[in-house]
Parts: C-alpha cells; sequence; structure tokens
C-alpha cells in the first residue's frame, strides 16, 4: 500500500480520535489502534511524515492516560515535570528560530548604533541616554536601579514584565507578525542599550550588573514570543488539522508556556528590585546568579524536554511491544 492511500484509509479515524472522550475503554482502544497504525507505518513509510503524525496522536492519548491517574493530588507537579516540557518539546525548532530571531535584532541594534552615534537616542530617547550619561559622569553608571523603594520597584516590574509578555504573545494571533515586531523593537532595544555602555568601556560591567536579572528577564521575552509564534504558526501552517482544530491545539499548549512565565519574572523583578540596585557586589555573586539563571534556562526549555521526549517515546516503545 502506498503512503497516500494508507493516509486516505485512516484519515478519517485519525481526526476522529482527536475528539475527547471520558470512556476508559475509547481511550484504550484508540491508543491500540494508533500504535499498530504506527508500527505499519514505521515499517513501510520510515521516511514519511505519517509516523509523526500518528506518533503525535498516540502521545496525546499516551499523556491523557498519564495525566489522569487516580494520583489527582500530583496535578500541580506532573504539569512541570511531564505536561509542560513535552508541549515544549513538541515545538523546539520554533523555540530556536524564536531565539536565533531576537539574537539577531541585538547584533543589528548594537551594528546600528556602531555606525550611527545618533541611533542610541533615536531608539532609548534623549531622556533615558541623558539620564545615564549623567550617571556615568557622577561615577554611578547603574543610578537607575537604586531609585525608589525595592518593594514598590519589585511589584511594579513585575507586573509590566507579566504585561509585556502577554503582549508579545497574544499579538500572534495576528498570524505571528504582532510577536516578531516585539521581538524585532525589544532586540534592537537591547543591542543597543548594550552598546551605549561598551562605547563608555563599561560592557563587562553593566552585564555584570543588568543581567543578574536580565536573564531570566530576556529569556522570558523570548519564551513569550515562541508561544506567540506558535498560535501564528498554528494559523499559517496547520499541516493535516483544520485551521481551526491547529488553532485550537496550538492555544491550549501556549497558554501552559505563558504561564510557566509567570514564576520566572517573578524571580527576575526581586533580582531587579531587591539585588541589582547592589551594584558593587562581589564578581563571584554576580556570575553566580547569571549562570544559575542561565543553566536554569537552558536545562528546562531546552535538555530536560528532550530528556522527558526520550522517557515518553521509550515507554510508548514499550507498549507498543506488549501488545505485539
Amino acid at each position: 500500500m502506498r503512503e497516500g492511500q494508507f493516509i486516505k484509509q485512516n484519515i478519517e479515524r485519525w481526526e476522529n480520535f482527536q475528539q475527547p472522550t471520558e470512556d476508559p475503554d475509547e481511550v484504550a482502544k484508540r491508543f491500540t489502534y494508533l500504535v499498530d497504525d504506527l508500527s505499519y507505518a514505521k515499517t513501510f513509510f520510515p521516511f514519511g511524515n505519517t509516523s509523526r503524525y500518528i506518533n503525535g496522536l498516540a502521545a496525546n492519548i499516551y499523556l491523557s492516560i498519564y495525566k489522569n491517574k487516580k494520583e489527582k493530588k500530583h496535578r500541580l507537579i506532573t504539569f512541570w515535570t511531564t505536561e509542560l516540557p513535552l508541549v515544549i518539546r513538541k515545538r523546539h525548532k520554533l523555540l530556536l528560530f524564536t531565539f536565533l530571531f531576537f539574537l539577531a535584532f541585538v547584533a543589528i541594534g548594537v551594528f546600528s548604533a556602531y555606525n550611527d552615534p545618533t541611533f542610541v537616542r533615536s531608539i532609548l530617547g534623549d531622556k533615558y541616554v541623558d539620564m545615564t550619561e549623567r550617571n556615568i559622569a557622577n561615577g554611578d553608571p547603574f543610578g537607575v536601579y537604586k531609585n525608589g523603594n525595592e518593594l514598590s520597584m519589585f511589584l511594579y516590574i513585575a507586573f509590566n514584565n507579566i504585561r509585556v509578555a502577554f503582549l508579545v504573545y497574544s499579538m500572534g494571533i495576528f498570524a505571528g507578525v504582532g510577536t516578531l515586531y516585539f521581538l524585532f523593537t525589544n532586540g534592537l532595544m537591547v543591542g543597543v542599550f548594550e552598546f551605549m555602555f561598551f562605547h563608555h568601556n563599561m560592557g563587562f560591567k553593566s552585564l555584570l550588573v543588568i543581567m543578574v536579572h536580565g536573564t531570566l528577564e530576556l529569556s522570558a521575552i523570548v519564551i513569550a514570543g515562541y508561544a506567540g509564534l506558535t498560535i501564528g504558526n498554528a494559523i499559517l501552517f496547520p499541516g493535516t488539522y483544520t485551521r481551526v482544530q491547529s488553532l485550537k491545539s496550538a492555544a491550549k499548549d501556549s497558554v501552559k508556556i505563558i504561564v510557566s512565565l509567570v514564576p520566572i519574572f517573578i524571580v527576575a523583578a526581586f533580582f531587579e528590585g531587591f539585588v541589582t540596585r547592589h551594584t558593587g557586589m562581589p564578581l563571584w555573586l554576580s556570575l553566580s546568579i547569571l549562570l544559575s539563571s542561565a543553566s536554569f534556562i537552558a536545562w528546562y526549555f531546552v535538555f530536560y524536554p528532550i530528556r522527558v521526549s526520550r522517557r515518553m517515546d521509550k515507554g510508548m516503545f514499550n507498549s507498543e511491544k506488549g501488545i505485539s
């Protein structure tokens, strides 16, 4: 049987399997059918997209079985340890694209500011640049982080960062264009901002001070962009789903990603409100916070989802062998 014929013969049943059901017998039957279809597809169409599609359907059912175990008190734990990592892993390439897109415009911001000194003021504004240059001249280049009460600053920053992230995410509904625009403007701003300090020979110091909170804050903005592009990608490229089905699935997944950013923004705001203001902290402490933040982001959003996905695939493979 050709792959096209195999798809045509089974596509209606696969689409029906995407409809939720509370009947455990029906869930078991669907999983059994999909495992059989997956085994056939892997045998006769090992390089086609059919195996990947069926595997996705089977993984969703497997996950729903896993989630609906009797241990309801562990629901919150399984969300962070299994459900969310699998959602992230599902579109890992899109996360990489989002990061590279943002990084590209950071570099463009640096390059533009280097070639045109007026570019810094056009992006950051005269008022902010003048204030920063006064602080540098007075020997306190990061004085802006020392203004105001720590608690008030923490609450304001946390609220503002969550608001910005939600805006970046929600703009994904415009086929991802709105999200790309916000990633572009934020990336450009970061590049110009850092160039301003490097231009005054304070680049390394600025990284040690600002990235204490900036590592988590900027990473979360990129991940919010990833969630927004998940929506845009579902609209533009629904694949074998209808556009409505694709959008519904992407919306559920992207909301989970956005929820995961709330504690990250709160920690970043805590650092900015209570820690960053201590600009004379020891080098080892600044590096420890910075590297710990970067390591956490890389581990939870890159390496851990791969590990969970492989563990899940192994569990499905063992189930497949058992059924066979």
